[in-house]
């Protein structure tokens, strides 16, 4: 396929993704970020003093996720668990107002909303830096009547969509039964719908894009991927990959491709989608060659904060737009290397894609998140 063809392609599964109803099921965290102004060196020890500027805290993790998936055009329904402190009230503000469904958000008495606090700082003229970061995690563990109350506003929010995109961080919160119950709700609608036989499979006829007719899964899990079973995809950093596998991958290709047929296998995924940063994607299908796919625009990654969410947003997406595995990753590449070139936790929207797929010509260039 030429370049040509292959961006036609692309700009069209762009289009076809509004609208596509998303659940976001996981781990939401609040991503704060403190801006200062180096002012000096502190005579208390080797360390800089910041002349405080400002505080942003925006949605992480699963909160994330959801924010891409409504940027891009689709309809995001976010189930998790927040707190009812001022970290949490904010949180929710900030998903409303990026037009998220918020109402499968447990929010249990006594529980503290995770935070992760970056603090940056930099010269009136020169960029920001990260110096340091500050994780305070939730307070206690999730308890079962929390967990199964958020597992079935999961699952009925599932009976409303088109795909379901599960996004573990390692509270404990996401079981791998989820999945599970899931795949039984979807295969159930299409079922009743007859599509599962193939009497109603729909299709967009303008673009050429398969819709599908049974829901689409995606999981990603930090620490306990493998654990997770049957999903459409995955999409592991290589870091998790080598952390799952007990391997190390580097540029070592043969490492790769076992690695990536070894996630085919315990998982039994549809697909495995492995991003490398610099070296791009590496794309595996059962009975089908490795694709390959390099980095686009430039490798000067500003932050890669949340990056992972922009691509499993992006990928859910397209795969329930109906876009066989190749595309989706391939639109995900794009929507990866530019929030990349973003500071902080950001998100990507569709115009931005057009903007970098056409090389110009249509839509507009990226801008912060």
């Amino acid at each position: 396929m030429s370049d040509a063809m292959l961006g036609g392609r692309l700009l069209a599964l762009v289009d076809a993704l509004a609208g596509r109803r998303v659940v976001i099921a996981g781990d939401v965290i609040a991503d704060e970020f403190i801006y200062g102004e180096i002012a000096r060196v502190s005579r208390e020890a080797p360390v800089l003093i910041l002349n405080y500027d400002s505080t942003e805290i925006v949605p992480g993790g699963a909160g994330n996720a959801a924010g891409n998936v409504a940027s891009l055009g689709g309809a995001a329904r976010l189930a998790g668990v927040t707190g009812r402190d001022e970290t949490g009230r904010r949180l929710l503000a900030t998903l409303k107002s990026r037009r998220i469904d918020v109402d499968a958000v447990l929010r249990p008495a006594g529980y503290r909303t995770p935070t992760k606090t970056r603090i940056l700082a930099g010269g009136i003229h020169s960029a920001k830096q990260q110096v340091v970061r500050i994780d305070r995690a939730a307070s206690g563990t999730i308890d079962e009547a929390s967990r199964a109350a958020f597992e079935a506003r999961v699952l009925r929010a599932v009976r409303a969509a088109d795909a379901l995109l599960v996004s573990d961080y390692g509270s404990g919160l996401v079981r791998p039964q989820l999945v599970t119950e899931a795949k039984r709700i979807f295969r159930l609608k299409a079922e009743a719908t007859g599509s599962a036989k193939g009497k109603s499979r729909g299709r967009d006829e303008s673009r050429g894009f398969r819709l599908q007719a049974e829901g689409i899964i995606l999981v990603d899990s930090r620490y306990n991927l493998l654990r997770f079973r049957g999903m459409t995809a995955c999409t592991p950093n290589e870091s998790e990959v080598e952390q799952a596998l007990g391997v190390r991958i580097a540029d070592n290709a043969r490492a790769l491709e076992r690695a990536g047929r070894a996630l085919l296998a315990e998982t039994r995924a549809a697909a495995v989608l492995i991003t490398r940063g610099s070296r791009g994607m590496a794309l595996f299908e059962a009975d089908r060659p490795t694709v390959h796919i390099p980095i686009v625009g430039s490798d000067q990654i500003a932050d890669v904060t949340g990056a992972g969410d922009t691509v499993i947003a992006t990928m859910t997406l397209a795969l329930s737009a109906g876009a066989p595995f190749d595309d989706a990753a391939r639109l995900a590449n794009y929507a990866g290397g530019l929030v990349v070139m973003k500071r902080g936790t950001a998100t990507v929207s569709a115009s931005e894609l057009r903007y970098a797929i056409s090389g110009g010509a249509v839509g507009r260039a990226a801008g912060p998140a």
